[in-house]
């Protein structure tokens, strides 16, 4: 039998690590789980690690850090640099993922990326990185991966667009002012996926979708005026990508997170035995498909607007959108106030070149820092 694969998943006990757990044991034969890490739930992470028996185990929580459990991104550095990890899972939700993103491109791994924000960040430090290591980046998202499996053997050049899928949230059909009363259980009720908090509200907000343009930008190289989005609310067709011959591929699929995640294990191979049910057009239909509203979901256009703009206005972007989400769930801001927030963040603070960690870091913290200031009740 060949040498299994090591894996390190990063954020373990959320939804994409535990999806990605579930699709390792099925494949056994060709991957083994090095390295498990999370920022909460010790009981999960403990039944994790004793089903999977990894080699290294990190929990990322300031009280158990003093215990010995390691501390914030250098415990996800040690996890996704191991000699034993082949590929790093990075599942981590916001920007904490960026350190381990690079240590692990740096080492020459394949990264298996499902944290939004190590590109939307510092796609320019992540593609350095990446060929100066020798290693790879292969999106989870089901939306990159879409875009991947459509491209793959082609070259960019005979790239016209690629336009990807939003399902819309649960505000597709809302007016402005239903939208300005909508509750965090209104937020969190999202119609065809079941992901974490956060995220579930950035889908709501169409947040989500601004950091896959940024992301698809980096991943394949794509101006950003030939990146597009269109609202599919049933979620089937992932993407599509358009040949400069007019030619069209989509990548279609039943909602399921587990292809996505075992394609990016196994890229560009494909294997048996998904555990995802056979599809069946008749059952998925009707597909449809709608122009996105911008004056109702703000959040995407200013996410964009940093895409172009370059340089640290992404990092503010995302760091502006995560502190008014997290101000949302703790019911200190309307749901409107989120892109509020972002509008003025990119509007009144500087920006700057992104070339070093340090300089995002510092952008990062001074959105932060803006947004609980001027927009805390």
């Amino acid at each position: 039998m060949a040498t299994r694969r090591g894996v390190a998943i990063l954020g373990s006990t959320g939804s994409i690590g535990t999806t990605a757990l579930r699709v390792l044991d099925r494949q056994r034969e060709r991957f083994r789980v090095a390295a498990l890490t999370a920022f909460s739930n010790a009981s999960l992470l403990a039944e994790q690690a004793a089903l999977h028996a990894p080699s290294y185990v990190g929990l990322v929580h300031d009280e158990l850090e003093r215990e010995g459990w390691g501390s914030g991104s250098g415990t996800l550095v040690e996890a996704a640099t191991r000699e034993d990890v082949d590929i790093v899972l990075n599942a981590v939700v916001g920007a904490a993922g960026l350190d381990a993103t690079l240590a692990a491109l740096e080492c020459g791994k394949r990264v298996a990326l499902a944290n939004k924000e190590t590109l939307v960040m510092g796609g320019e430090l992540v593609t350095t990185a990446c060929a100066r290591g020798g290693g790879e980046i292969v999106p989870v998202d089901s939306e990159h991966s879409a875009i991947l499996q459509c491209i793959t053997g082609k070259g960019s050049a005979e790239v016209r667009r690629v336009v990807l899928t939003a399902s819309g949230g649960p505000f597709r059909t809302w007016s402005a002012e239903r939208l300005e009363r909508a509750t965090v259980a209104d937020a969190l009720q999202h119609p065809t996926w079941r992901m974490g908090r956060k995220i579930t509200v950035d889908s709501a907000t169409l947040a989500n979708k601004a950091l896959e343009v940024i992301e698809a930008h980096y991943l394949f190289g794509l101006p950003y005026d030939r990146i597009e989005v269109v609202v599919h609310p049933q979620s089937v067709v992932h993407s599509f990508v358009e040949f400069v011959d007019g030619s069209v591929l989509a990548q279609l699929g039943v909602p399921s997170m587990e292809l996505p995640v075992l394609y990016a294990l196994t890229h560009p191979e494909r294997l048996p035995d998904t555990g995802v049910p056979p599809f069946d057009p008749v059952e998925m239909s009707p597909l449809t498909f709608e122009r996105v509203h911008d004056e109702l979901f703000p959040a995407l256009r200013l996410g964009i607007r940093a895409g172009r703009e370059g340089g640290t206005a992404p990092a503010v972007f995302n760091a502006a959108n995560e502190e008014a989400v997290a101000l949302f769930l703790d019911g200190r801001i309307r749901f409107g106030d989120i892109a509020r927030a972002i509008a003025s963040a990119l509007d009144e603070l500087p920006q700057r070149s992104a070339s070093t960690r340090e300089a995002l870091r510092e952008a990062d913290e001074q959105a932060r820092k803006f947004v609980r200031e001027r927009f805390r009740c």
